[in-house]
């Protein structure tokens, strides 16, 4: 699946301050830099800067040099490091960058904008997450394509400005990403099901596998392979976001050992495991057919208009994207 190309000019829009040089946040500032958008970054790690400054990018250890920077700048914030850093840094960017527009790319919409409100009260804020990474971490892991066709969210809530919501768009339509509509709850309650889960069951698929014997780790072969990919994520970058995550994510795992209990009841009683299977199959066919063909585009909707936020999400519930 290739998206059409954006209708942006890559060197249009306010300059980018990445906070959180890892994995995202470091992908993103290379991302930028190679599209001509004007950015630079922050991250704590001695180690990373060095490493970003020698691939050319502009990059800094001094937090409160870097808000400054992006004050003057009147810079997009984009929140790059995991959720459980971002109560500190928050009061931090309210005094040194508060009239700057602040988003993120923390795998959680709801809490991060709960601690926004509660910490840097007036801050601009749209939230972003974009669906895309792998197990690996840190800069030596960054990739400047890692956005490409990947689904971006961009929270779509009624009272959000439509003019701040169009930049945080653009930023992810730049690193060629498609754009997903949606209220923070909703996405959530959608990300426990579809990532925050399958680290739970990749977690459980692993230890089982290797309880059982190093012979069984031997023969393992593809489905053991892609069935525990992410287990292999920092045990601290998963908690995070997990964690961060725990009522939705109660609620489908909640669903999930209700699932796997009747299929081994099933199993048990009547030597049967028909029922989870047929309805996995299913559900497997119906997300190929949405992931294999080619993007629709949400279609009829001016950001700004009356009721802008509410269409977007109506049809970004039926799998449509934004191209802008």
């Amino acid at each position: 699946m290739t998206a059409p190309a954006a209708r942006l000019d890559p060197h249009a829009g306010p300059p980018v301050c990445v906070l959180g040089l890892g994995l995202i946040g470091g992908s993103l500032l290379r991302a930028l830099h190679d599209a001509g958008r004007q950015c630079y970054g922050y991250n704590r790690s001695t180690q990373t800067v060095e490493a970003a400054t020698a691939s050319g990018h502009r990059a800094s250890t001094d937090l409160i040099a870097t808000l400054r920077q992006a004050a003057a700048d009147d810079a997009l914030l984009v929140l790059a490091t995991p959720m459980t850093t971002i109560d500190d840094l928050l009061p931090v960017i309210a005094e040194q960058a508060g009239t700057c527009l602040l988003t993120d790319v923390v795998s959680v919409k709801r809490p991060v904008a709960e601690s926004v409100t509660r910490l840097a009260r007036g801050q601009r804020y749209v939230g972003g997450h974009p669906m895309a990474g792998t197990s690996r971490s840190g800069w030596a892991a960054t990739d400047p394509t890692l956005f490409r066709d990947a689904m971006w969210m961009v929270s779509t809530e009624d009272h959000t400005d439509p003019d701040d919501w169009l930049v945080v768009a653009s930023l992810a339509r730049t690193v060629g990403s498609l754009v997903v509509p949606a209220a923070p709850d909703a996405h959530d309650r959608a990300v426990a099901a579809i990532s925050h889960l399958p680290h739970l069951t990749a977690a459980a698929t692993a230890a089982v596998g290797a309880g059982e014997s190093d012979l069984a780790l031997r023969l393992a072969a593809g489905s053991f392979r892609d069935g525990t990919r992410v287990a292999g994520t920092a045990p601290a970058l998963q908690r995070a976001m997990l964690e961060a995550n725990g009522i939705a994510l109660l609620n489908v795992l909640s669903e999930a050992i209700n699932r796997l209990t009747a299929v081994r009841d099933e199993l048990r009683d009547r030597g049967s495991v028909e029922v989870l299977v047929d309805d996995g199959h299913r559900a497997r066919l119906a997300y190929e057919a949405i992931a294999g063909a080619d993007p629709v585009a949400i279609s009829g909707v001016t950001v700004g208009d009356p009721g802008w936020a509410e269409e977007l999400r109506r049809q970004a519930h039926r799998a449509r994207v934004w191209f802008g």
